[in-house]
């Protein structure tokens, strides 16, 4: 099990983690989610031994790992890039580690087999790089990695560079891959639904710290915090009044909160009871995104057509369609 205690780490007077805790169970893949520029890639630096933290420890089954050098950690390293040699073939791509640690031949082949095989790529030994899908390319980096027999695995954007398009049937294989893989895992990144599809459990990073983990689907019904609520872009907070019959939007009487509302469970009828003023219509796959200026916010609902912008609606706000935060 790997923990992050306390874990601080500034780049000058920059502070980029500010005390971060954070646990990965034996076999678990922790997806850890942040904006560019928020420690993402800091963590699996400091996890990886390649930067150390300012204070703070990370400990591995109850071992301090502060002076422990990269190579002795045994942990694997998945860069963004792959950094694949483009005039080694596939073979010898994936056993470059492998060979670097002096092993009899047998058994780097023995390995460089069995981790193609891992990453459904068994017969690619000879295959050139250069013929090799953005895919391919990506299972060979983590069949490298996979060679050197990894405690835990580190993922830097494992999808960061693959075509939008195919990112979704990736990340599925890719999760499946780490199954059938069996070690740990941290994978950071920025994309939301690669995070839900990869991880096992999602870690919310912001402002140097965790500000809110879990389950994909509790994090995602419960985001807890302002914070986390934006990562999940989730929108703007708006102030609702908690009472007897619900939540309403606005200050009414009754307990202030802040929420945020959920556009699929938002509707645009005559008896609604909140009315706006649309300011925009945007197409978003089966539907449309209509924004709502009203006198307690910007309220957006999910439609099946687009709505003229400057049009006064009425807009149906049910207590499910708030999802209360924290504070």
């Amino acid at each position: 099990m790997l923990e992050l205690n306390g874990v601080h780490f500034a780049y000058g007077d920059l502070t980029v983690l500010a005390g971060l805790d954070l646990t990965i169970g034996a076999d678990e893949r922790v997806a850890l989610i942040g904006r560019s520029g928020s420690g993402k890639t800091t963590i699996l630096r400091i996890v990886a031994g390649l930067l150390a933290p300012s204070r703070g420890a990370v400990v591995w089954d109850g071992g301090d790992l502060g002076g422990v050098p990269p190579h002795r950690r045994d942990f694997g390293l998945v860069f963004q890039d792959f950094a694949l040699f483009p005039h080694l073939d596939v073979g010898r791509n994936v056993a470059f580690g492998v060979r670097m640690r002096h092993l009899p031949s047998a058994e780097i082949e023995s390995r460089v087999s069995k981790a193609l095989e891992q990453v459904d790529l068994a017969g690619y030994e000879r295959r050139r790089v250069s013929e090799l899908s953005g895919g391919q390319a990506q299972r060979v980096a983590l069949a490298r990695t996979l060679a050197t027999g990894p405690r835990l695995l580190l993922l830097d954007e494992p999808l960061g560079s693959i075509d939008p398009a195919l990112r979704r049937g990736l990340a599925t294989d890719l999760a499946a891959t780490l199954d059938t893989a069996g070690v740990p895992a941290i994978i950071v990144t920025h994309a939301i639904d690669d995070a839900f599809v990869l991880g096992d459990r999602v870690a919310l990073l912001a402002e140097g710290l965790i500000v809110r983990e879990g389950t994909p689907e509790r994090v995602w019904e419960v985001p807890g915090t302002e914070a986390a609520a934006r990562l999940l872009g989730l929108g703007d907070p708006v102030d609702v009044t908690v009472g007897r019959d619900g939540v309403r939007l606005g200050l009414h009487d009754g307990r202030v909160a802040r929420a945020v509302i959920r556009p699929e469970r938002v509707s645009i009828a005559p008896d609604g009871d909140t009315e706006g003023v649309v300011v925009a219509s945007v197409f978003r796959g089966p539907g449309y995104d209509v924004t709502v200026e009203t006198a307690h916010g910007i309220v957006t609902a999910r439609t099946p057509s687009p709505i003229p912008g400057g049009q006064t609606v009425r807009l149906h706000l049910p207590s499910e369609a708030f999802t209360l935060l924290d504070g």
